[in-house]
Order: structure tokens, then C-alpha cells, then sequence
């Protein structure tokens, strides 16, 4: 344990220079409907401010990652666009998915990709669209994350400490300590819950033994392609395809077809909860994924009222109302409460606040009516 508590020397160093980030930037973000579309997903969009959530999502790497050492894995449709808002990725760095397969087929191409080019290499795998308020802490986290992973040959998940009996995130139950590293500590894994009822949830809460599943990941590229082949053996062997390393036309045809065979799972369900090899890493940085619209009342400070808005808005005599109008005209709210107005070129979104998880529906709705023109 005392080589494990130095953290500055070599094995510091080491981890930190073979450490990779993979930016996981697919889904549609259907509920940040109508600002996020399939043209333009939450991702790719300024939701909190000047920077777009995986322009922000990259700043937060900075100190740790070099930006040759960072890979971006998306859809044909968003490929460009991301390609124009990261200017310093350069296209071998970009790996488009030809369909969207779920996140264990991404990171088992990024393993790939990434294990071929650095045999030594440790990827830490991050949604694009999650919002951090305290980067500094995150950053020690991933730091320490890497040195474990360099030693051990661990999948480490990153655990939130709840601050709230949270229904709609999967949680991760912590077991016995496994080690230490600058001061943070981490645990083996107990297992993985799903998302619990309000009572289970409570008790989670009241238990102190419980984390948020934050959806980060730290592991050696080579043993997360261990893992997969014990656990995901069909997806094993289609990326194991000698031609998806070929470049240009050749290789994306390949991956074309791999991705037609290969299943769509959840890098959680495929591998993390099946593996006997996983630890949590408990990091309290602000995290957020702003699942939906009410999570602006979270990551924003809102006034007196309890009231936030972007945008151009008016807002008399009403209380807890979120207020989204940076791209449509004028909203003017009068003596209402606990909603939602989200207000852009081409739709309005008024829900009330409780059931912003919902939006989602409204989506498949103007799906099922054929209006693909505003989703």
C-alpha cells in the first residue's frame, strides 16, 4: 500500500503519460426536446453557456490530456459538426459509428483503435453531455484513477455520493477498500443496482454505503478488451476484424458491416456488472448529467424566486419556472409556477417542471405523426 500512497514517481508518471480519453458523444438527447434534435443533439448544443457540452467536456481534460491522446466516437450524422467544434482532434481520432450499437461496441472499437497505437494505454470513457462544477477535483480523481489502473487490472467506475433519494440513476454499492492513491480511495464493487423506487432509494440515500452511477470509466485498453471477450464474446471477435484497421472507404465498410452483427448493450449491462474484477472510485466534483430540462435549476443559480432563465425572458410574479429562450423569441410569464418553457425558431415546450423527464413522449408522438422536420 505505501507504493500505491507515493503517487509522484514513476508509476505516476507513467499511468498519467499512457492515459487516453474517450469522449462518448452519440444519443439524441430527446429530452432537451425542442432545442436538442437528431440534427442537433444536447452534446453539440450551448445549454449553460458560451461552450457546447463536449467543448466543455474536452476543456475539462486539459491538464491530463493532451489532445493526441484524445478520441471522439459519434454518428455519421453528428461526425462533421464535432469535427468543426474540436478543431484541434484530427481525423484518425474521430471513430464514426455507421448506427448507434449502445456504449459497449463504442468503447470496444476505442479499445482497439487505441491499443494498437499504445499497447501501455489507460482510457478514461466519458459521456460528452454531463456537467462538472468542480473540474479541479474531477481532474485528481482521474489522476488517481489512472495510477490504480496502471497497477491493478481493475475496471474502476467513478461513484457520485448522492446528495438527494434519487430515483432515476442506477447506483453502485461499495465493498471492501482496495486501495489508496493520492489520497483517494477506492473500493471493490459490491454490485450494481438499477434504478431504485422512492423507498429504496431512500434507504440508499440514509445508508451512506451507496454511489451514483456517473457513467466514467477508467481501464488499461487491453484488459476492458479482456473483459469484453469473457463477457460479450460475439462483439469480441466481430471487432478482432483485421480490416476495420484499414483506412479510408475500405475500413468504414468494414465497420458498416461489423455493426450489423454486432449487439446493441450497455457497457454497464454487457461487462461492469457481470465482471468479478470492478471497483468504485467515489469522487464528489459537481456532477450533473442534466438528464432533462429541470436539471437547469441544479447547475444554474436562479434568483430569488427560485425562477431560472437563459435567454430573453420576462418573468412576473411566478416562481420555480425554468426558462429556456436563447434561440426563440421573447417568453413572458405571468404569475404562474413550477414549469417548464423552453422556446426555440421552430417549436415551444411548456410542460410543468415535475414531469420534464417526460418530454421524451412528445417526441415519439410527433415521431408516430410523421414530423421528423422537428425532431
Amino acid at each position: 500500500m505505501n507504493r500505491e500512497r507515493g503517487g509522484q514517481g514513476r508509476e505516476a508518471g507513467t499511468a498519467l503519460a499512457h492515459l487516453h480519453a474517450v469522449i462518448l458523444a452519440g444519443g439524441r438527447g430527446t429530452r432537451f426536446w425542442p432545442l436538442s434534435t437528431g440534427r442537433r443533439p444536447k452534446q453539440l448544443l450551448r445549454i449553460l453557456g458560451q461552450r457546447t457540452m463536449i467543448q466543455e467536456t474536452a476543456d475539462r481534460l486539459t491538464p491530463l490530456v493532451p489532445s493526441e491522446r484524445r478520441w471522439v466516437v459519434t454518428g455519421t450524422e453528428h461526425a462533421v459538426e464535432v469535427a468543426r467544434q474540436l478543431p484541434s482532434l484530427r481525423s484518425a481520432q474521430l471513430l464514426v459509428e455507421p448506427e448507434g450499437r449502445n456504449t459497449a461496441p463504442a468503447i470496444g472499437l476505442a479499445a482497439r483503435y487505441i491499443a494498437a497505437r499504445d499497447p501501455e494505454a489507460i482510457m478514461v470513457v466519458l459521456p460528452a453531455d454531463h456537467v462538472i462544477r468542480d473540474p479541479a477535483a474531477f481532474q485528481r480523481a482521474l489522476a488517481a484513477g489512472a495510477q490504480a489502473a496502471a497497477l491493478h487490472p481493475v475496471l474502476i467506475t467513478l461513484g457520485v455520493p448522492p446528495t438527494r433519494a434519487e430515483t432515476g440513476y442506477g447506483y453502485i454499492e461499495r465493498g471492501a477498500r482496495a486501495a489508496e492513491f493520492e489520497g483517494q480511495v477506492l473500493y471493490e464493487v459490491a454490485g450494481f443496482r438499477e434504478k431504485p423506487d422512492s423507498d429504496t432509494a431512500a434507504r440508499y440515500f440514509a445508508g451512506g454505503n451507496h454511489a451514483w452511477n456517473a457513467g466514467v470509466f477508467l481501464f488499461r485498453a487491453g484488459i476492458i478488451e479482456e473483459e469484453i471477450a469473457a463477457h460479450l464474446p460475439e462483439l469480441a471477435r466481430e471487432l478482432r476484424d483485421p480490416d476495420l484497421m484499414l483506412p479510408g472507404d475500405r475500413g468504414a465498410r468494414a465497420l458498416a458491416e461489423v455493426y450489423r452483427r454486432v449487439p446493441s448493450i450497455s457497457i454497464d449491462y454487457g461487462v461492469l456488472e457481470r465482471s468479478k474484477r470492478t471497483w468504485v472510485l467515489p469522487v464528489d466534483c459537481g456532477w450533473n448529467d442534466v438528464g432533462s430540462w429541470s436539471a437547469l435549476g441544479e447547475v444554474r443559480v436562479p434568483d430569488s424566486e427560485g425562477n431560472v432563465v437563459v435567454g430573453e425572458a420576462t418573468v412576473l410574479d411566478s416562481r420555480n419556472v425554468l426558462v429556456h429562450a436563447a434561440e426563440g423569441p421573447l417568453v413572458a410569464l405571468l404569475g404562474v409556477e413550477d414549469l417548464v418553457v423552453v422556446s426555440t425558431r421552430d417549436a415551444v415546450l411548456v410542460c410543468p417542471r415535475a414531469r420534464a423527464q417526460e418530454v421524451r413522449k412528445l417526441v415519439e408522438e410527433l415521431e408516430r405523426r410523421g414530423r421528423q422536420d422537428l425532431i
